[in-house]
Parts: structure tokens; sequence; C-alpha cells
């Protein structure tokens, strides 16, 4: 292995052989998988497998519960149906192209599957959260503004939002191949380039669409709030009330805070990566890196399973119902 000639470089190449990953040797400075797995090797990789698998399969059920039953023909449910292929196709394509294709192996080398990799990770995952985004919007003009939620939250509308979130993230995942995305430590000097792709990037596609959420679902919880003390107000059963405000403010805990705790890591070290004196460890990287992904098999768990309408849809199809020529109208709430 040529180190190279400068410090720098030396410490570069003894880092990456410190810290290779588990599945991988290093020849030549380039990532070869190996030839006699370890145990470690293969549970990692049935992990993600499952993962990739899980994944797929739970949003593919999400996608055909909505297409199918004319029940869930609803502006809200489309929003939902647009996350859910967003999410298939984490697990179809972004899953495998990262076990393929470790983050860890493109650090310093930039290669076609590397970019390709790349670049179907960020315009999916970006698809994913600006979804995220349109359904905090749906949620709260369903909320705060009942009586103008038919009118304003409309077929034509949600289509527009969709097409919207899917533009962006296309383009935001081209601009950022394009003009170059160092997920490594940059050598000597960061380009302008660079630094610009690795801040604006993230701002567009995690850090803007985040702060919006936030502050729709609090302006939401705010106005549940006052509607429970409305309610409270006329009514004897307390306890009934009570458990409405407990099951409304853990839904917007859940929805938050599985978002926040699956991108927010791994974003921040997205935007700092190539500032670091000392680059993070590979184990590290890899691990946040899964763990945004793993937002993608928590979707459908959060946005469907809660509802018991998808549950009643869920049933249908499993049991194998979903044949039966009457069961697109089927009464599922």
């Amino acid at each position: 292995l040529d180190l190279g000639k400068s410090t720098k470089d030396n410490f570069i190449g003894l880092y990456v052989l410190s810290y290779i990953h588990p599945c991988y040797n290093l020849q030549n400075s380039t990532y070869v998988f190996t030839s006699s797995p370890s145990f470690a090797c293969v549970l990692l990789y049935i992990l993600l497998a499952s993962l990739s698998i899980v994944t797929s399969c739970g949003n593919l059920l999400v996608i055909t519960s909505v297409i199918y039953f004319k029940q869930l023909h609803t502006p809200t449910n489309y929003l939902i149906l647009s996350l859910a292929v967003a999410d298939l196709l984490v697990g179809v394509l972004v899953f495998p192209f990262s076990m393929a294709v470790p983050v860890s192996s493109c650090m310093y080398r930039q290669g076609i599957f590397c970019k390709i990799r790349d670049s179907f990770d960020i315009t999916l995952c970006t698809a994913s959260i600006l979804n995220l985004c349109c359904i905090s919007i749906d949620r709260y003009y369903a909320v705060c503004q009942p009586l103008t939620y038919r009118t304003s939250i409309t077929a034509q509308v949600t289509a527009i939002m969709i097409l919207v979130s899917w533009g962006i993230s296309v383009f935001i995942g081209i601009t950022i191949i394009v003009v170059g995305f160092s997920q490594g430590w940059c050598e000597e000097n960061c380009s302008i380039d660079v630094v610009v792709a690795n801040s604006l990037g993230p701002v567009f596609s995690f850090y803007l669409p985040a702060i919006i959420m936030l502050c729709i679902y609090f302006k939401i919880l705010l106005v549940a709030q006052k509607q429970v003390n409305s309610i409270q107000n006329t009514s004897s059963s307390k306890s009934e009330v009570s458990k409405m405000e407990r099951k409304a403010t853990k839904t917007l805990a859940i929805v938050m805070g599985v978002f926040l705790l699956c991108f927010t890591p791994c974003f921040i070290c997205v935007v700092f990566q190539p500032l670091f004196v000392t680059p993070p460890q590979i184990p590290v990287i890899e691990t946040l890196n899964w763990l945004a992904l793993s937002n993608s098999m928590l979707n459908p768990l959060i946005y469907a399973f809660f509802y018991s309408w998808f549950r009643s849809a869920f049933r249908i199809i499993m049991s194998g119902k979903i044949f039966q020529s009457y069961s697109a109208s089927a009464q599922l709430f």
C-alpha cells in the first residue's frame, strides 16, 4: 500500500487500515470483499438484509392498501402512499447498494457505484423527509382548521405537494453529486463547492423540513390541548378527555422523536465531517448511515399500522381475502 508522501496521507492510510469494514479487505487502496467472511460479517449482512426485506414488505403493504381499497382514496392517504413509495425504493435500491458499496469504501475514492449509491441515497431520503413534511402540513389543516380542511387539502393540492417534493428531491440529489459531496477527510483544503454541497444539501434536505415539522407539530399540540380543555369544560367524563390528551401527545412525540433520532446524528456528521481534524471512525459512520435508513422501515409502523383502518386492510391482504371481488369496497372503519 502506497501511503503517499505527506504525513497526512500516511495518517489517512493508517486510519483506513485501523478501521476497515469487517467484510472488506484493503488491496491497493481499494476495498475488496473478503473471500472468507468472518462471523461478524455474516451476522452483519443477515441483519442488513433483514432490514431491507422488512422495509420493502412493510411499505409494499401500505402501497397496496391505499391503491386497492376505495375507502382509503383520500388526500391524506395519497401523501402516505407517496411516503411509502419513497421508503420502498430505499429498501429496494439504497439498502442493497449500501450493502454492496459501504459508505466507508467511498470515503476517499468516488467511483461510479459510489456516485450511484449516493444519488439514490440522497434523492430517496430527501423525498421521504419532504413527504413527512407534507403529511405534517395536512395534519395541521385537519386539526387546526377543520372547517376549511376539505376545501384546502384536495386531491389536486395533494398531487402538487407530491410532485414538488419529488422534484426537489431529484434536484438536490443530482446537484450534490454533480457539485461534489465529501464523505471523507478533505485533502489539504476543502474546495468551496464541497463545503457548499455538504452545507446547503443537508439544510434543504433535512434541517429546514425538520424545523418546519417541529413548528407545525408544536402548533398542532397547542391547538389539540385547547380543544381538549374546551371539551373538558363541557363534559363530565374527565378520564376520557385525559386519555385523548395523552394519546395526542404520545402520537406527536413518536412521530418527531423517531424522525429526529434516526436522521439528526447522520446529518450532523455529514455537515461537519469534512472539517474534522480526525475523521470519525468507520463503524460510527456506517452505523449513522444505517440508522438514518432505518427510518424508512419505521415509517409504516408510525403512519400506517397506528391507524385501525390500515390494520384492517393488512388483515384482508394477509388472509387472502383481497382476491375476492367485493373486498375493494370493504368497510375498513
